[in-house]
């Protein structure tokens, strides 16, 4: 037994000549948020499936809470699950509340419960119109009604903030932490960076099939050896002593221009350059550190045709 509800192992998936998911090994630990990023068609939907067991691997093992995906034990695992695909379809000619019914059955959880949950996510108010009145935004509230069914302890979420405005994603935030501190481990995907940077706990980034990069935040920092950017304001006047500081720095790149510093060092550096502009503090308005984004670091790894915001 392991204390990792999800473990894939060496897994492969070829689809005819073209290998979709190329020697997987990843394992995400109990109550973990987890980030799975990848350009289109980096494989992570087909990694996805395979982890649901939608679809068989070619090659390798995934365990669910130790049972082995498609195995024989799995059918009776997959009701701790949830998930959520990246477009939710449903029928339309059905209300939010006679959707989530319909749910509940096939999931076995009781009925009584989908009313409250409907307004969990903040469609109480449209639980009796049909689905085909619904906008994207509530189509989505709608598919992450579904996935609270039955209170998983794992969660499968692609892309789970399609056509969410920010209030709405910030809510959608704000259930998942809920979830996430009753114990529920949760997968998610998106190419919106900057959504999911201070999010997740830890991360793989999919590059053609296979893993370019995993750990923390912090972890990818120090392996990439991105550098910090420092943005220093000046009083008015002060250009000239900042310029003589800045210049006691061997090989550090910076730009000077109309009262703005902006110097860009390795994270090993940091502290001492801070030190140094702290040394002439009067003639300094205001001090801003930017660490590499998940954004840097993705492109770093050699990501590509991914959305910041």
């Amino acid at each position: 037994m392991t204390n990792n509800p999800l473990q894939v192992t060496n897994v492969s998936k070829y689809f005819g000549d073209v290998q979709a998911v190329n020697d997987v090994s990843l394992s995400v630990a109990k109550g973990e948020m987890f980030g799975l990023i990848g350009h289109n068609g980096a494989g992570k939907s087909t990694l996805f499936k395979l982890m649901l067991g939608l679809i068989p691997v070619t090659s390798g093992e995934i365990r669910i809470h130790d049972a082995v995906v498609g195995g024989r034990d799995f059918r009776q695992m997959r009701r701790r699950i949830g998930y959520l695909p990246e477009s939710f379809v449903t029928y339309d000619n059905l209300t939010g509340l006679e959707v989530l019914r319909l749910f509940a059955d096939l999931k076995q959880v009781p009925r009584n419960t989908c009313a409250a949950i409907l307004e969990r996510v903040g469609l109480a108010d449209a639980a009796t119109r049909r689905v085909r009145g619904y906008s994207k935004g509530m189509r989505q509230r709608l598919g992450f009604a579904q996935v609270l069914l039955g209170n998983p302890d794992l969660i499968f979420l692609d892309e789970p903030t399609n056509g969410l405005d920010p209030e709405g994603i910030h809510e959608f935030y704000r259930i998942l932490r809920d979830v996430q501190s009753q114990g529920a481990t949760i997968i998610i995907t998106s190419h919106i960076l900057a959504e999911i940077q201070g999010r997740v706990d830890s991360l793989v980034i999919l590059s053609s099939g296979k893993i370019a990069a995993q750990g923390t935040l912090t972890q990818l920092r120090a392996n990439m050896v991105l550098p910090s950017v420092i943005e220093v304001a000046l009083r008015a006047g002060q250009e000239p002593r900042m310029r003589v500081v800045l210049d006691d720095f061997a090989g550090l790149e910076w730009q000077l221009d109309d009262g703005c510093a902006r110097i860009s060092c390795p994270a090993a550096s940091k502290v001492s350059v801070l030190a140094r502009i702290m040394a002439v503090s009067d003639a300094v308005l205001d001090i801003v550190v930017h660490e590499p984004s998940l954004e840097d670091l993705f492109l770093g790894y050699g990501g590509r045709h991914v959305q910041t915001h």
